[in-house]
């Protein structure tokens, strides 16, 4: 199965495509309505007509956790979740690097930073790049470059959907780590976000992801009392 492929359902759609990459794990990605049995099983069913032999899901709050629950899937890692609204926003600090528009020629070392910050199960591909930026309807890429030579050094993707937005993601090289970086990119999407009338962000992360939880604190987001879960399944036998 190449590319995404849609799925119909009674009452909502999942889009299936290969999990970064790999032609043998599904990723299943909830689409138009809250996802149903009904809409778990049919993807089940296609699933076994191709090449994969497990699946994950996307990051589902627990409202959209029990079709896949039911259907065999397990909690494979839990993810925070944190939101702020967008008044009182902090003053952005001396720039510990500029920023500016990330473009279609900087892909590439845009996924090389992601590559480097993320554990492998959490890295991105180029389609999951795309997919993060066609995530919502507005969304834009900013990256922040080193003063010296202007080589990419971190990268955020943000996103708006009406009066909500979300910080899709967020990454910077490991040399670059500690001088500002993410603070600088997180508070420009946040300015971003407000100027175009949103008024509240929310921002995941992995449980693990202490640093991260540190930062996103420190400039006023708020842990969320309903986490996240990425779900995983291994495909019967009967289906390879």
């Amino acid at each position: 199965m190449a590319g995404n492929r849609l799925l119909s359902a009674t009452d909502a759609r999942l889009r299936i495509s290969p999990w970064r990459g790999d032609v043998a794990t599904a990723h299943l990605t909830p689409g138009r309505g809250r996802p149903t049995s009904t809409a778990v099983t049919r993807a089940l069913d296609e699933l076994a007509t191709g090449p994969y032999r497990a699946a994950f899901t996307a990051a589902l709050p627990a409202t959209d956790q029990r079709p896949f629950l039911d259907a065999g899937f397990e909690v494979h890692e839990r993810l925070h979740l944190l939101a702020r609204d967008l008044d009182g926003l902090p003053q952005p600090h001396p720039p510990a690097a500029d920023l500016r528009r990330g473009h279609q020629g900087d892909r590439e070392a845009v996924l090389a930073v992601d590559a480097a910050a993320f554990p492998p199960f959490w890295r991105l591909d180029r389609p999951g790049l795309e997919d993060a930026l066609a995530a919502t309807p507005t969304a834009r890429l900013r990256v922040s470059v080193d003063g010296h030579d202007r080589s990419v050094t971190g990268y955020a993707v943000t996103g708006r959907a009406g009066p909500r937005g979300y910080l899709q993601r967020l990454a910077v090289a490991p040399a670059a780590q500690g001088y500002g970086v993410g603070g600088a990119l997180v508070v420009d999407g946040l300015r971003w976000l407000r100027r175009w009338g949103a008024k509240e962000v929310l921002v995941n992360t992995q449980e693990g992801n202490a640093a991260a939880v540190r930062l996103y604190e420190r400039l006023g987001f708020r842990l969320r009392a309903d986490g996240l879960a990425v779900l995983h399944r291994t495909l019967d036998q009967a289906s390879w």
